[in-house]
């Protein structure tokens, strides 16, 4: 039997860095509800958000027996709080100034559900920010790249300029950390070749 590889995300980067490895899939994303609970720890959120994205997408397609289903949710972490998608330009503004020459992490939960078994992994990567000036700060807003992005910022474009140091997974930032989801992968039937 053919494993079917279903992608439960409508994220370009995510989409992009799967096709990076020469992965075949098909697209079907979830739509759910990604408010944190009141205390809730970033690492439990991006677990649950990233069973919850699976599940809808495993009740939408009927838990098909032939089908290997990979979501993932990523967050970034500033001293235990959950820096989510910005709600306008002045809350990524606040995000990026408390961000500043500071430290954080980013972590990703990588869910993947067969009938067969549930196989997660989280991952964390500690990024440092440079100096961020006021007008550097409204320089990355004027690319509008902040924006639909947890912690008002995106890696993998201008965002790269504002980063001093990456500790771990670069791919993790970006949105889906490779090496580890390469693993789940294989370890639920799908392999690079």
């Amino acid at each position: 039997m053919t494993m079917q590889f279903v992608l439960a995300s409508a994220s370009p980067r995510r989409q992009d860095l799967l096709r990076s490895l020469g992965l075949g899939f098909r697209t079907e994303p979830a739509d759910v509800d990604e408010s944190s609970a009141p205390g809730e720890a970033p690492i439990p959120y991006v677990e649950r958000i990233a069973a919850a994205k699976a599940e809808v997408v495993v009740e939408r397609l009927g838990a098909p027996a032939d089908t290997l289903i990979l979501a993932a949710d990523t967050t970034v972490d500033l001293d235990g709080e959950i820096l989510a998608k910005p709600v306008d330009d002045d809350d990524a503004r606040s995000m990026l100034e408390r961000l500043s020459h500071r430290t954080h992490q980013v972590h990703t939960a990588v869910y993947a559900w067969t009938a067969e078994e549930v196989h997660a992994s989280t991952v964390s990567t500690d990024v440092t920010f440079v100096h961020m000036t006021p007008a550097r700060i409204d320089w990355y807003l004027s690319t509008g790249e902040h924006r639909d992005k947890a912690g008002a910022y995106g890696m993998q474009g201008a965002a790269a300029a504002l980063v001093s140091r990456i500790d771990g997974s670069p791919s993790n930032v970006i949105g889906l950390p490779l090496a580890e989801t390469v693993a789940v992968l294989h370890h639920c039937g799908i392999d690079l070749r």
